[in-house]
């Protein structure tokens, strides 16, 4: 009886021990979960510690370089840390793009520029070297509507009347946009698709050369963007949107004109992929508070901007990925089988 109880004892001992090891490793992994979370807390207090550095993919003075400005300045004074803007054109908006998708996701390397770089230019140039995946939303900050333009004696006065010259001249009508695959050129080539017409498409440097040959009459009418469009004197036959833009109550959409085009053209803020959500959630919260500034209003004003030009993160995660979807349903179309 005696082995047999000290089989027993040896059987309590073990259970006990192991019980004790069980607590050991349990307090071990809490106090390494506390320990983390302490020092994730501690990096939340402590960002920014340095320079914060956003880079616009464009040439300085453009709105998202303007715009992108009026952010830094604010940023700095919110967050207590230098926020600079470095600006980083060249390769359609790619360059500074891809710099910041290499960039360490820790914050101190942002972008502020339009989604097109990310959404379109991965599709027609595959040495971009980024996804949309590639990037963490923080703020969306303005939301480009397209526009049709003519001449303010033109007979080209609706969406209709742009389509029936189309058909009456088939490739015949000259329609400028500032480049290929640029938010405008997609726009008219839905278009043209939709309405089953051939228009004779004029790529050009950019807007302001488009609006130059709009006024001399070298083409019958030009896609531009609005922001390029304001003050131009130009008639405006129809504007790619859902809505009205409340800056220009008479301009009617295509939309409602018959012709369901309205491409998408989102900006904002944005940084590498894999942030860490208290950086995310701090840089989230200052731009939502300067965003509201006057300086930031009036660039808002300036740039025409429709309603729901703004959105926190989550709006802008939303409206990226539906972009995304768009713009690899339309890019296919310039090269149709």
């Amino acid at each position: 009886m005696r082995p047999r109880r000290a089989r027993a004892a040896g059987m309590t001992f073990t259970r006990m021990t192991l019980a004790r090891m069980t607590l050991v490793r349990t307090a071990l992994t809490l106090g390494a979960a506390v320990a983390a979370s302490i020092a994730t807390g501690a990096k939340a207090q402590t960002y920014p510690d340095h320079v914060v550095q956003i880079f616009v993919p464009t040439t300085a003075g453009s709105s998202a370089d303007i715009l992108g400005r009026v952010l830094a300045d604010g940023f700095s004074a919110r967050l207590g840390k230098p926020v600079i803007v470095v600006d980083k054109p060249g390769a359609n908006g790619v360059l500074g793009t891809a710099d910041v998708a290499r960039a360490n996701p820790d914050g101190y390397t942002l972008m502020h520029g339009a989604t097109y770089s990310i959404t379109v230019q991965p599709l027609t140039d595959k040495e971009a070297g980024y996804t949309v995946k590639s990037f963490t939303p923080i703020c969306q900050t303005f939301k480009n509507d397209q526009v049709v333009v003519v001449p303010p004696n033109s007979p080209l006065k609706t969406a209709r009347d742009l389509i029936e010259a189309a058909k009456r001249k088939p490739g015949a009508v000259t329609v400028g946009t500032p480049g290929i695959a640029t938010i405008p050129h997609l726009a008219m080539i839905e278009l043209a698709n939709l309405a089953k017409v051939e228009f004779n498409d004029i790529p050009f440097k950019g807007p302001a050369e488009e609006l130059q040959n709009v006024r001399s009459g070298q083409v019958d009418f030009a896609a531009v963007p609005l922001t390029a469009a304001a003050g131009s004197g130009l008639a405006m036959p129809g504007i790619f949107a859902e809505t009205r833009n409340p800056a220009l109550p008479n301009v009617p959409t295509f939309k409602e004109q018959g012709y369901d085009v309205a491409p998408l053209s989102y900006g904002g803020l944005l940084g590498p992929a894999g942030m860490p959500a208290d950086v995310v959630h701090k840089l989230e919260s200052a731009c939502i508070a300067v965003i509201k500034s006057d300086a930031a209003q009036r660039v808002v004003k300036n740039t025409m901007q429709p309603a729901d030009y703004f959105a926190d993160s989550a709006g802008f995660a939303r409206n990226l990925a539906i972009d995304a979807a768009e713009k690899a349903r339309l890019v296919p179309m310039l090269h149709p089988n």
